[in-house]
């Protein structure tokens, strides 16, 4: 009995290994897209290796892609860890794509002066389109939300014509309306009260039963690590369309301006960020050429007389192309209308100025090396045998063909070597 009561002892402190029950704790304060979904499927894995009681979610989100929102539901259904979704702090929502998450944890709570709803799917048909091949597909994926909506609730033993409801008629409900309608569990104002609250709950997972002990447990904070603070900074529409653009005018300032560097490392770095951030969204190849097409049109109007019309076509290309870049059917995630039109004036400008910059250098006359010499005038003169053209204090052979007479003012047509072929001035 002695030797047993050591070995515990050594087990709870000795040997450093902790016997009390402990809880992850993971905050998902924004949009849902691949980053949330990458932090999800990390805190479920540390959960599920670190054998804790729970895996607390606490969310406040608008909503976000619904194909991510799929994948985190699939993890979380599959946890063998139970997994709490906590609606928190006041103020907090579970809108669009977090009615789902919140649909599919094994637990959901929500805290005093939140909300849950409004979960249709926003901006179907897109832009472009018949009415008739629109609606057909608003009704699609909107039959198709509902149904994953209704399956969730089902699977936990919820509201299941309320979660329908907020897929298809976007209704939304307080805390105490929610709990009313059988769509959360119970309503906890505090941290504390949570974990008092799940104590001695029973838990059906992909492992089991569990009964658990949160009562007075650990919570172990689950930090964004840097990668996913930088994944998340740039898997930003606007960010990603901001970087697009930086991307697009260092590499034509450094085209049109070589030797400049700085303008193409920037705009190198730029497009490279850009290219990984929108495979991290919902982009759309039509809106991405669009803009293409709309960049091009600004290049070509600096060397193309067009009155102004390759400009508007610009413009019109870019301001469409913006607004489709992102697939409205995946959640809303679009740039934003006080981004676009800024930034198509700003394009027009940059071309205006610095692309007409460049070109204007690369017109500009020589003024060193022999090709400068051409055009400038000087006085025939005779050096023994050879007929000479002196020009900036400088005496030039002259092509020997020449019939000009000496002291005739005449022009340099052309720099052959050390020889100048030359026309009369007057």
């Amino acid at each position: 009995m002695t030797k047993l009561l050591l070995v515990l002892v050594c087990l709870s402190g000795t040997c450093g290994i902790s016997l009390a029950a402990h809880v992850e704790w993971l905050v998902i304060d924004g949009a849902i897209g691949p980053v949330a979904h990458k932090m999800v499927g990390e805190a479920i894995e540390r959960a599920e290796r670190t054998n804790a009681e729970v895996l607390v979610i606490e969310m406040d989100t608008p909503g976000g892609l619904l194909s991510t929102t799929r994948l985190i539901c699939k993890e979380m259904l599959a946890a063998r860890t139970p997994v709490v979704v906590y609606v928190s702090p006041s103020g907090a929502r579970a809108g669009s794509a977090g009615v789902f998450l919140t649909l599919a944890a094994h637990i959901a709570v929500m805290a005093p002066g939140t909300n849950i709803g409004a979960a249709h799917p926003v901006g179907l048909g897109g832009i472009g389109g018949g009415q008739d091949s629109g609606s057909v597909m608003k009704d699609k994926i909107t039959n198709d939300a509902a149904a994953f909506a209704r399956t969730l609730a089902q699977q936990h033993g919820r509201n299941v014509d309320w979660a329908e409801r907020a897929v298809r008629e976007s209704i939304s409900a307080t805390e105490q309306e929610a709990l009313a309608e059988g769509v959360i569990d119970f309503i906890a104002p505090s941290r504390d009260s949570l974990l008092a609250g799940l104590e001695n709950r029973v838990v059906k997972t992909e492992s089991g039963e569990h009964t658990l002990h949160t009562a007075g447990a650990e919570i172990r904070a689950t930090e964004k690590s840097l990668r996913l603070q930088i994944l998340d900074f740039i898997a930003d529409p606007n960010i990603a369309y901001i970087l697009l653009l930086l991307g697009v005018y260092g590499l034509f300032f450094e085209l049109y301006n070589p030797g400049s560097v700085f303008p193409g490392v920037v705009g190198g770095l730029s497009l490279i960020l850009a290219l990984f951030s929108l495979q991290l969204l919902p982009f759309s190849w039509a809106g991405l050429l669009l803009i293409g097409l709309g960049i091009l049109l600004f290049a070509l109007e600096v060397k193309i007389a067009s009155y102004g019309m390759l400009s508007i076509g610009g413009i019109i290309a870019l301001v469409l192309g913006s607004f489709m870049l992102f697939d409205p059917i995946e959640g809303g995630m679009r740039v934003g209308f006080e981004l676009i039109i800024p930034a198509a004036i700003i394009t027009a400008l940059f071309f205006a100025f610095v692309v007409g910059m460049g070109l204007r250098a690369q017109r500009r006359k020589v003024v060193s090396g022999s090709e400068s010499l051409v055009g400038e005038i000087g006085i025939l003169a005779k050096v023994g045998d050879h007929m000479k053209l002196q020009v900036h204090g400088e005496l030039w052979n002259v092509d020997p063909a020449t019939n000009l007479p000496v002291g005739t003012r005449a022009r340099i047509a052309a720099v052959h070597g050390m020889s100048l072929t030359v026309t009369a001035a007057d």
